[in-house]
């Protein structure tokens, strides 16, 4: 296929794209910038330069592709309004792909996050909350889920809250992050609460497996680890980086402090048996044993 794809240089785009390629696609990338453009170029892909606010840039890149893979976000999420506003920007450019591709059969794959369920690990058939701090989000999966009998072959990825490759990504990634600044290993509420992950490259299969394969209008579920206790995942961050822990405030992790906070195993056994997607990559425990001190 020829794959177009945004958000390419991210962690887990640049996973997808080395994925791609080394299953005999082809891929153009959306490339924000002059240094994007290169580093695409490099892995072997063609950019596409423009952003995700470029709608006109997104449609051109959906017309001339077999596929689309959509996994751009906005950035700098700690400045006032900027979640709101690259939610925002994220309904727009999914709407306008998802048009584009209206009537022609073809695939489009985008991204979401695993559903919080009370009492028991999600799953697959669980719908997205359309509520809380990243119910756009949600809404903007469904939108795109909704044009299945429009003839688009539109799929979700859902990620969990920590994708993680060489020991850095996600949730995880955040915590340590915070705990280089502070001097300690800090996580809300007791640490019981469970986190579900996957390695990158994990997830990069999953991708590529949907775009290929997956029937329109589904989801599934990129879960390698079920779910990991927080003050278990500190434990390793704060022995890699000579630290100790501690609970701090969710207020702490501004506006992704709920989502921290919260119990949200989920599980991937639907997306293992219908599509055959296997993990092979080392879980988040020992993924974070690669953290330099």
């Amino acid at each position: 296929m020829f794959v177009f794809v945004t958000g390419g240089t991210g962690t887990i785009g640049t996973a997808v794209v080395a994925e791609l390629l080394s299953h005999g696609h082809t891929v153009l990338a959306l490339a924000r910038s002059e240094a994007s453009a290169d580093v695409l170029a490099a892995a072997g892909a063609t950019p596409l330069r423009g952003s995700i606010t470029d709608l006109d840039v997104l449609r051109e890149g959906a017309a001339r592709s077999d596929g689309v893979i959509s996994l751009a976000f906005g950035h700098d999420l700690d400045a006032p309004g900027a979640l709101e506003r690259s939610i925002a920007e994220e309904a727009a450019a999914m709407e306008a792909l998802g048009t584009a591709l209206v009537g022609s059969g073809r695939p489009i794959v985008t991204v979401s996050g695993t559903p919080w369920v009370e009492g028991r690990a999600s799953t697959e058939g669980d719908p997205l909350p359309e509520v809380g701090p990243v119910a756009g989000r949600s809404r903007s999966v469904n939108a795109l889920l909704a044009l299945a009998p429009q003839g688009v072959r539109a799929s979700a990825v859902r990620m969990p809250r920590t994708v993680h490759e060489n020991g850095q990504g996600g949730f995880a990634g955040l915590l340590t992050e915070a705990a280089r600044a502070r001097g300690a290993v800090g996580y809300p509420g007791d640490g019981a609460q469970r986190w579900p992950s996957v390695h990158a490259r994990d997830a990069a299969s999953l991708f590529r497996l949907a775009l290929e394969s997956a029937p329109a209008g589904t989801a599934w579920h990129a879960v390698a680890d079920e779910g990991i206790a927080v003050r278990d995942i500190a434990a390793v961050i704060a022995r890699r980086l000579g630290m100790g822990t501690e609970q701090v405030p969710v207020e702490e992790f501004g506006p992704f402090g709920p989502i921290f906070a919260m119990d949200q195993p989920a599980s991937s056994a639907h997306t293992r048996e219908a599509l055959g997607w296997v993990p092979t990559h080392p879980g988040l425990l020992e993924d974070l044993e690669n953290l330099e001190p």
